[in-house]
């Protein structure tokens, strides 16, 4: 089948490579020409520089004959836009968004989205599984412990890259329950470091969750910061 992946950050790569690697035909679209070079180097001619949300772009990577489209871009916008330019000007027979913000998914499907994928639904099935103590910890504890879920993504700029949970000083009551690297699922020890591009899934207290965030990816950008 011939699938065409939106998106070249750690998931958008792992999954080209694991359907390459099972004989599918794959092309990966990147817009950032730097990185799309950096894929191309090491994945060869399956990699296309553009912008996915591009009807051109779209035309040239050969939408019209695509089994499926899967957007995995880190922004939710251009992954909806994507699949929706796939279903309804080219016909695409399956389409999958990843879901960064888990809020989205409803307006997705009600859109026509064929499938979604949140890293949030993956800790929700962690967290009724064994952990650590033996203890099972279902969903409705969390709810009447006032226990909130918080999920991070890591950048180059976040202020704990590199370093191991146990050197963190997380707010009290704080725990990293997950880590989502690329298409592995990292269950930490105190001993795992934090990587770019990581997707830290934690348990907090609700006055604790901005604290938590900022630790994890930094502040957030004042108003009027990105202005140009």
């Amino acid at each position: 089948m011939y699938v065409i992946v939106v998106g070249g950050g750690k998931v958008g790569y792992y999954l080209a490579k694991t359907l390459l690697n099972e004989g599918h035909e794959v092309l990966l679209i990147e817009k950032d020409r730097r990185r799309a070079e950096d894929l191309t180097e090491e994945l060869g001619e399956v990699v296309l520089a553009g912008d996915g949300c591009e009807v051109r772009v779209l035309s040239e990577a050969g939408m019209g004959r695509a089994g499926a489209v899967v957007a995995v871009t880190g922004d939710d916008e251009d992954n909806l836009v994507t699949c929706q330019m796939a279903r309804r000007h080219f016909d695409v027979p399956r389409t999958i968004a990843r879901v960064n913000d888990p809020r989205n998914e409803e307006v997705f499907r009600l859109l026509g989205i064929d499938a979604t994928v949140a890293s949030t639904k993956i800790i929700y099935s962690l967290i009724e599984q064994e952990v650590d103590t033996g203890q099972v910890v279902p969903l409705t504890a969390l709810q009447r412990g006032n226990i909130e879920i918080v999920e991070a993504n890591l950048t180059e700029q976040s202020p704990v890259l590199g370093r191991a949970i146990k050197d963190v000083h997380l707010p009290a009551d704080s725990v990293i329950a997950v880590i989502i690297r690329g298409e592995q699922i990292v269950l930490p020890s105190g001993t795992t470091r934090f990587e770019a591009g990581d997707s830290v899934v934690a348990l907090t207290r609700p006055q604790d969750e901005r604290a938590l965030r900022e630790l994890m990816a930094g502040p957030a950008p004042t108003a009027g910061a990105g202005a140009r």
